[in-house]
């Protein structure tokens, strides 16, 4: 089951601060959040963690060349 989160969550999980996901989300290099009402919005859990592993499989593969 899919879960959705809330931005304090994807900075807590990423390390990254408010304006830099949104500077991320709109250069295309961080997911898109989920609309939830007509001000909410929310994460998909599974989107952040997979971004997540990339940034981490970038390293590991930069570190083996």
């Amino acid at each position: 089951m899919r879960s959705l989160i809330r931005r304090g969550e994807v900075e807590v999980r990423t390390g990254l601060a408010r304006s830099t996901i949104y500077a991320k989300v709109a250069d295309g290099t961080f997911p898109k959040p989920v609309p939830i009402g007509l001000r909410g919005k929310r994460w998909c859990g599974d989107e952040v963690n997979e971004w997540i592993e990339q940034r981490i499989a970038e390293r590991d593969q930069a570190a083996s060349e």
